[in-house]
């Protein structure tokens, strides 16, 4: 079984960096060529993920003695959920590109999808601190790629300032992640990420402030209001494939780190920070809410929900408490599931529109293209956490575990009434969304922009992937006790990793 755990890492990392060799002219792979192999890859990753997801393998080795460090892969009940959902939602990132018909299928775009998916799935394996600190840098190159180079192509100057700032923001947090992981190692002894989840000895103001500089850095990654600006610019700018695995990969390895990192090893730290945390994650909802009402961009609006959902989860976290810790995780999964369909959707509508404008007049997206707006509807009302898909059990658990915190009652419940105001700001602008794109014009009097000529509904691969979207989405929301066993055995009653 362990030459499946690390076939689950190889087989994305070393197509992708083929693909991106072999995209380079003369001997540029062919689009047809590129496509399925990339296909074939994701698909074979998405099957050892599930089938490592069974077995449960460990490795663990020697990497650097001198240093003490080793290259640890394991899974556990936390892991799992990611490790499929990356996989998952790389080969519907791969299938989408092939819709897409403005730049071809591009060797060096999809090695630059399965990098991301490769070093995505390292990161989540990875047992090691430092080693996982590694597989979360390997995948900001590649994602830098797909936003500056195969972003979008009719706003140039705005596509490099968004990969720009995607980089400035992410080498800060990464400086920061860096300096809070070496203090933990060194102080603790070890970088070993299951030892380190039975607490550290270290003293309260020690924890406090090795625990600040890993959340300063997080922070960015997460990203937590107010270091969240460059979120919504990357996604605007990224190309499909690229918002998808933005929003539902990356942002997902921010949580993961604080979860590995800071809730399970400096408890007394992050106690004294919770407070701060939680205030932050609040503000974050109500920004990213009141934003959303006014945005004028279809992506962008859709880019600052998921602000305010990440908000959701570090809220979560910060109620110190075991269901705080699941509806952080359920949160990760439902949020990864729900903005792939919403960018999904939105891409598509976009490519058709040839931009993403809610303030241009068009024609109903129910009457032009009736998949694309049953897609989006349902999108939406998952968004907003209508019962029973799968954004409901995420909002229902951090609220009841805000009111319940493991310490400051009286702000988390404050916090957690703050919160649900965010919620009634989620169904408004979710409300205007559909009102704008699914109703149409809501002005006839207003000259309707007609759709560029041949409006097409969603074609056969685009609606797999939307529909795979819709039924998980669906499943989790009926069924959310499967979620919630199979991380049981891993969070025990303080909050903790075991």
């Amino acid at each position: 079984m362990v030459i499946i755990l690390l076939a689950l890492v190889l087989v994305p990392l070393v197509t992708g960096f083929a693909l991106v060799g072999g995209g380079r002219r003369p001997r540029a792979v062919g689009e047809t060529s590129a496509f399925a192999i990339a296909a074939l890859a994701a698909a074979a990753t998405t099957a050892l993920a599930v089938v490592v997801s069974i077995q449960r393998p460990d490795f663990d080795r020697q990497w650097v003695p001198s240093l003490g460090l080793r290259f640890h892969l394991g899974v556990d009940g936390i892991s799992i959920p990611l490790i499929v959902l990356t996989a998952a939602i790389g080969l519907l990132a791969v299938l989408h590109r092939r819709v897409d018909d403005r730049s071809g299928s591009d060797a060096t775009y999809f090695g630059c999808l399965l990098i991301v998916v490769g070093g995505a799935l390292l990161g989540f394996l990875a047992r090691d601190a430092i080693l996982f600190f590694i597989a979360f840098e390997m995948v900001l190159v590649p994602m830098w790629v797909l936003i500056a180079v195969f972003g979008d192509q009719r706003d140039r100057e705005s596509t490099r300032r968004a990969a720009l700032m995607f980089v400035l923001y992410t080498v800060l947090g990464s400086t920061l992640m860096l300096a809070g992981i070496l203090a933990l190692v060194f102080a603790s002894g070890t970088a070993d990420l299951t030892e380190l989840a039975r607490g550290v000895s270290l003293n309260a103001p020690q924890q406090t402030a090795i625990a600040a500089m890993l959340l300063a850095g997080f922070a960015v990654k997460v990203p937590l209001w107010p270091l969240h600006s460059w979120l919504p610019a990357a996604h605007t700018a990224a190309p499909t494939g690229g918002s998808m695995l933005l929003a539902a990969v990356l942002l997902k390895l921010g949580t993961y780190g604080v979860i590995r990192l800071l809730v399970a090893p400096l408890r007394e730290g992050w106690q004294t920070l919770a407070p701060l945390v939680g205030v932050l994650a609040v503000i974050g909802i109500i920004w990213a809410g009141l934003v959303c009402l006014v945005e004028p961009s279809l992506k962008r609006l859709i880019a600052y929900s998921s602000v305010a959902h990440m908000g959701v989860v570090m809220l979560a976290l910060a109620t110190g408490t075991e269901l705080g810790l699941k509806a952080a995780l359920f949160g990760n999964i439902s949020h990864g599931l729900i903005s792939a369909l919403l960018f999904a959707v939105v891409g598509g509508l976009k490519q058709r529109w040839h931009d993403d404008r809610l303030d241009v007049p068009r024609e109903a997206v129910r009457d032009v293209s009736p998949r694309l707006g049953f897609a989006l509807l349902f999108g939406l009302a998952a968004s907003l956490g209508l019962p029973p898909l799968a954004g409901f059990w995420s909002e229902l658990l951090t609220l009841l575990a805000a009111w319940q915190p493991a310490s400051d009652r009286t702000l988390f419940k404050v916090l957690a009434a703050v919160a649900a105001i965010g919620a009634v700001l989620g169904a408004a602008y979710a409300l205007r969304v559909a009102r704008t794109v699914w109703g149409g014009s809501s002005d006839r009097s207003e000259r309707v922009v007609p759709e560029p000529a041949p409006w097409r509904d969603a074609s056969a691969l685009e609606w797999t992937v939307i529909a795979t979207l819709i039924i998980a989405i669906a499943v989790l929301g009926v069924w959310p006790t499967g979620l919630l066993d199979l991380m049981a055995p891993a969070v025990d009653q303080s909050g903790a990793i075991r």
